[in-house]
């Protein structure tokens, strides 16, 4: 099966690096025109866009910034034009000890649930509104095992964050579905990308080893040939569907 997403106008969050640069690079190798969007990582997401061979787009917003984040996507629309898919994939997860001051640990809270829930809020409705009128839109979250599971006390806001993309999926798939607008959720497990290494650095590879079905851990590219899938519309009856990609370490 060979899935060509010609004609299609993608944003994709976070894609500088990790899961969001891998899934940028698919999408554009599927025929996708990406739009990289990018916080502060810009060298990488050049290197990015330079090694495109479709058509692509940098745009930066720092997603920490909710003034910023509103707005975004009406911006490009105007300038690129109606967009046929979101890939919601940028996110933090930020160690906070239970030992911390509450003062401290709420500002990690806080900082994790705006840019993991919502940002992701804010440009998934911009995105119905400007996909209405084409009766033609798909959104994939990418969440986190973390978000069924749970995840260790250090992690509890990166958890509920996560959590909190579950039912703004399906929320977003049973309401908007007959206006020919589908949403799913991707829930990778441990996966090597930059943000893991301090997981990595914290618990241990074994431990994160320890934890899988398989023999070595879930990569960028295992997770990206998914999104394309879910943006071909070979899914669509999937819409509203939670996808676990986490090497058997959560089987629901």
């Amino acid at each position: 099966m060979n899935i060509s997403l010609k004609n299609q106008r993608i944003l994709v969050t976070g894609a500088s690096r990790g899961i969001g640069r891998a899934i940028a690079r698919q999408l554009s190798e599927s025929g996708a025109e990406v739009i990289i969007h990018y916080n502060s990582n810009k060298t990488e997401a050049e290197s990015l866009f330079s090694q495109l061979k479709n058509p692509a787009h940098l745009e930066a917003c720092d997603l920490s910034q909710t003034a910023e984040v509103v707005g975004f996507i009406p911006r490009l629309v105007e300038k690129y034009g109606p967009l046929t898919a979101l890939v919601n994939n940028a996110g933090i997860a930020i160690s906070a000890s239970d030992q911390l001051p509450t003062g401290d640990w709420l500002k990690i809270w806080e900082k994790t649930m705006t840019i993991n829930a919502t940002a992701v809020g804010i440009l998934s409705k911009e995105f119905v509104d400007q996909a209405r009128p084409q009766e033609n839109g798909r959104i994939i979250m990418i969440s986190s095992r973390a978000a069924f599971r749970g995840d260790t006390p250090d992690y509890l806001a990166y958890a509920a964050s996560k959590g909190a993309l579950v039912s703004l999926t399906r929320s977003i798939a049973r309401h908007y579905g007959k206006e020919g607008i589908k949403a799913f959720l991707i829930a990778p497990g441990f996966t090597r990308t930059d943000m893991a290494e301090e997981i990595l650095s914290e618990y241990g590879e074994d431990f994160a080893l320890k934890d899988i079905a398989l023999k070595e851990l879930t990569l960028p590219e295992d997770i990206a040939p998914m999104v394309t899938l879910l943006c071909s519309g070979l899914a669509d009856h999937a819409t509203g569907t939670s996808i676990d990609i986490n090497a058997g370490s959560y089987v629901r």
